[in-house]
């Protein structure tokens, strides 16, 4: 597995794999790998000849107060985790290769960016928009592969590259869970073993969303309320700390509905400590 740690050394070597017309698949992450991020590598391996992982923790996408200084860095692991899984070469580019001095152009997100995430992390999107264009042109790669567990960024980013013509498929991959059904997620090991345990009532949350939908129930405020209450727990000791939103929504713009003759998605953000984490369940299919 290649190393590449240049923006010039990164596009060649994509061109070149590409000048045979070899299928290029990209995974671009911010590093702390899990075996999630480690099945993105895998799914490209199946669909594309060649992958390509990036490491960036992107500044852009963290607000002043948030955990960019804190947010877990293991990079002698990822190395070997995308060795293993199967990728060709990683990027793993300094600040200045992504953001040189005197940048300062970013892309607007997409209308699908402005609610829930959007309401809470309203630079978010931003960020996120901006530094995933700058690898899809400096890594012109034919796939791009996104986990469903951060699915408001998969539907922005498959706005994004409808509404800009970027020629990439974006290639969404189911979520990856613990045993215990926690969605695996970089920020997991903030969690201590009693904190850990209280998380586990997000999924327990969108299990009784789901229940609940294909028993017959069509009224999403139904589902909403018995999602906080089992994210609100018994007693202070059993539920998270904070939530952010548990919502029903359309699917597809993320937008409030009805009934439940429609697309949908149920998606929870809550603390747990200071820990924040989110989850989703797809409830009827696109």
């Amino acid at each position: 597995m290649q190393i590449i740690h240049t923006t010039k050394q990164a596009r060649e070597f994509v061109w070149n794999l590409r000048r045979n017309d070899s299928t290029v698949g990209l995974v671009p992450t911010m590093g702390a790998l899990h075996d999630g991020h480690l099945s993105l590598v895998q799914a490209s391996g199946r669909r594309c000849d060649h992958t390509v992982a990036t490491i960036f923790v992107n500044p852009t996408q963290f607000a002043p107060g948030e955990d960019l200084q804190k947010y877990p860095r293991t990079l002698d692991a990822d190395i070997a985790g995308l060795r293993s899984a199967g990728a060709d070469a990683v990027f793993i580019p300094d600040q200045d290769q992504i953001y040189p001095p005197g940048c300062s152009t970013f892309v607007k997100p997409p209308d699908v960016a402005e609610t829930l995430e959007g309401e809470f992390r309203p630079t978010h999107f931003q960020g996120v928009c901006t530094i995933v264009l700058k690898l899809f042109h400096l890594l012109p790669t034919t796939h791009a592969f996104f986990g469903e567990k951060d699915f408001q960024q998969l539907c922005v980013i498959q706005a994004m590259v409808r509404d800009l013509d970027v020629d990439i498929e974006i290639v969404p991959c189911p979520i990856v869970r613990d045993p215990d059904g926690l969605a695996m997620s970089s920020r997991n090991r903030y969690l201590n073993d009693r904190q850990r345990q209280r998380a586990l009532c997000l999924s327990a949350a969108l299990r009784q969303a789901e229940q609940a939908y294909l028993g017959g129930e069509q009224n999403p405020k139904t589902i909403e309320n018995q999602m906080r209450s089992i994210l609100s727990g018994d007693d202070q000791n059993n539920g998270v700390d904070s939530i952010d939103y548990a919502a029903v929504v359309d699917s597809k713009t993320l937008q409030p509905i009805s009934d439940l003759d429609q697309p949908a998605v149920a998606l929870i953000a809550a603390r747990v400590g200071s820990t924040r984490l989110i989850d989703n369940r797809v409830l009827c299919a696109r």
